[in-house]
């Protein structure tokens, strides 16, 4: 089932929350909304599964609009952070509570109960009770149970937010298993970066109740189109300067005393924005010397904190630098952006 949601919009007495939000979700797709605490996920999300009814515009499931339909006749699946399970019920009946409103079709609830159950991998725990089980379980029984009555769109309220990094990681590749291998339509919800990178076909990037981009993840990443996008959407060093259009289709960008070449015909005020894995000590173009001021080992790789002329850099890099270092990056890596209103006053001093 496709979704679409134009010109949603909600307010909360004086405070708006949607300002207009306009998303088309396709079939069967794996779709992300991303952003900061209180730029608007989760009111979206009750939207579309009917706990909040918009004040302006529609939400509409297959080209119906659906304004009006109450929740429970939308066949929408909904998980929250908080497992929500009953904890007088074992496992089983925990995931066989839907099914009693909405009984499978051509099927037992008993053999709902057991494929949900083994898609989830928790075949063998069917007659514990939720208190029994660790965090992960309880989600993974808190996702069989809003599968199981076979909904057209599943809704994710960041389930995984509550869990350790490391149960995080291996429960986001078992919700994108059990996506694909169902091909329900999702809308998953998360302040994690990384998480909506990893696991969206499609995401959006929500800020003060407005999307700010959206698009495949890779695209949004490595184009993004607005200062925000490209400062929450993982790190990056964005640099405010003027750019001088060149004669051979690229431009330089003055920052403080340095110029860098980069591809595309700019001028006046822009910010170029350069990712950390961009920054690099062997790089041949746009070489600036600047200070260490810290570094932090990952595992792959260092996190290298810089100072370059008060400006704070952090670059990728497979060692751990001192003092002074020549930094460089290539022109095709860095993406410019215009500034206006308010923004070009930015950094005058360097312009």
């Amino acid at each position: 089932m496709s979704l679409e949601l134009d010109g949603v919009e909600r307010a909360y007495g004086d405070a708006t929350a949607l300002r207009g939000i306009d998303l088309t979700v396709r079939d069967g797709e794996f779709f992300t909304l991303v952003g900061p605490s209180g730029c608007g996920k989760t009111t979206t999300l009750r939207c579309i599964a009917g706990l909040e009814a918009p004040d302006a515009g529609a939400v509409r499931f297959d080209g119906t609009d659906v304004s009006g339909v109450p929740p429970e006749k939308r066949n929408v699946g909904v998980v929250f952070q908080e497992y929500a399970l009953f904890p007088t019920m074992t496992v089983r009946e925990n995931v066989a509570y839907g099914l009693q409103f909405d009984p499978p079709e051509g099927g037992s609830v008993d053999t709902r109960v057991d494929e949900m159950l083994a898609l989830v991998d928790l075949g063998e725990m069917g007659e514990r009770n939720p208190d029994a089980l660790s965090g992960g379980q309880r989600q993974r029984v808190a996702l069989a149970r809003a599968l199981a009555p076979a909904p057209d769109v599943l809704l994710l309220d960041e389930p995984l937010s509550a869990l350790d990094a490391r149960l995080r990681d291996e429960l986001r590749l078992e919700l994108k298993r059990v996506q694909r291998e169902l091909g329900v339509t999702t809308v998953y919800v998360t302040h994690d970066q990384a998480e909506a990178l990893a696991v969206s076909d499609r995401l959006a990037v929500l800020h003060d109740g407005r999307v700010e981009q959206d698009g495949e993840p890779e695209s949004v990443y490595e184009s993004p189109e607005t200062r925000f996008v490209a400062e929450f959407l993982g790190e990056n060093n964005c640099l405010d300067g003027r750019a001088v259009g060149g004669e051979t289709g690229g431009s330089t960008v003055h920052v403080g005393s340095e110029a860098f070449d980069v591809h595309g015909d700019y001028r006046g005020p822009v910010t170029c924005c350069v990712r950390p894995e961009s920054l690099d000590v062997n790089a041949t173009h746009n070489r600036f010397e600047a200070r260490v001021t810290d570094a932090e080992f990952l595992g792959d790789a260092y996190r290298v904190h810089f100072d370059w002329n008060g400006r704070p850099l952090v670059a990728r890099l497979n060692d751990a630098p001192t003092g002074r270092v020549t930094l460089g990056f290539d022109p095709v890596d860095a993406v410019v952006l215009e500034r206006r209103g308010s923004d070009s006053g930015r950094d005058a001093d360097s312009e």
